[in-house]
């Protein structure tokens, strides 16, 4: 008789008892990726710059002692250094890290015009910011076996005019994930999502907020039928950061309801 083999149940809620660290988690795509943690049973301790959207996601959620926050540059290291000391403190432990924050305008202009001022400041937000922040959560993660999940962008895989300094960030960013997919290794797992075009208008800090405007124009040219939200990404970091995904490293992951798969002709 041939034996049945066990089916194994997902767990609901995947990062119970975890605490998970997000950096730019007060507005947009990083409030999307808190808000899912939570969804998810995990403790969220968000970084921000702006200290009155960081308030009012503690405000409008509710959740007590669950979730954090603290004002946050992650190109400063003295400031990244406070910031993962503070959420250590408040719970004790860190099992996950997202490297959202970043400058997302990725128009400079012409490169010619560009300064090196403006090229360093996308350099020191975009991508060290990661780095400073990997490195003071590295090893409270190790000791919890974590994950990381740096958010890059699928301008690091195809581009607009005008954009080299965006796009060479969201491109280290990837570079940055498989390299420390390897050294971090197995004690801590590291991958990247690449996003799309997500609408995050009504994410802002409320007094920001407003509905998305966007024609049937926008969400028909993605083969998925529809513009992104800030759901979608959590969705996948939830994943990435919880065991679900423990055989998962070193990997990027595009979100983007198929643009780059889509062939074009003008």
């Amino acid at each position: 008789m041939t034996q049945t083999p066990d089916i194994t149940p997902f767990d609901a809620q995947p990062l119970k008892g975890k605490t998970i660290l997000v950096t730019g988690g007060a507005q947009g795509i990083g409030r999307g990726i808190a808000q899912a943690v939570l969804g998810a049973g995990g403790n969220v301790f968000i970084g921000d710059l702006n200290a009155a959207a960081g308030k009012a996601c503690l405000d409008e959620w509710k959740v007590g002692k669950r979730a954090g926050f603290a004002t946050l540059d992650v190109s400063r290291e003295p400031i990244v250094k406070r910031w993962t000391a503070s959420a250590l403190r408040q719970f004790g432990r860190i099992d996950g890290l997202v490297n959202n924050a970043g400058i997302a305008s990725p128009h400079t202009g012409p490169l010619t015009e560009l300064s090196l001022d403006q090229w360093n400041r996308y350099l020191s937000t975009n991508l060290t910011g990661a780095f400073l922040c990997a490195k003071h959560a590295l090893a409270e993660l190790s000791r919890h076996r974590g994950a990381i999940v740096n958010i890059a962008s699928t301008r690091a895989l195809q581009s607009e005019a005008d954009s080299e300094a965006y796009a060479a960030t969201k491109g280290g960013l990837l570079a940055f994930t498989h390299a420390l997919a390897i050294s971090a290794g197995p004690d801590v797992r590291t991958n990247a999502i690449l996003p799309g075009w997500i609408a995050t208008d009504a994410w802002r800090e409320p007094a920001e907020r407003s509905a998305p405007k966007l024609s049937r124009r926008d969400h028909a040219q993605h083969p998925a039928g529809r513009v992104g939200t800030p759901e979608d990404i959590g969705a996948l970091a939830v994943y990435l950061l919880s065991t679900q995904s423990s055989f998962v490293t070193g990997q990027h992951f595009v979100v983007d309801g198929g643009m780059t798969v889509k062939m074009q002709y003008v």
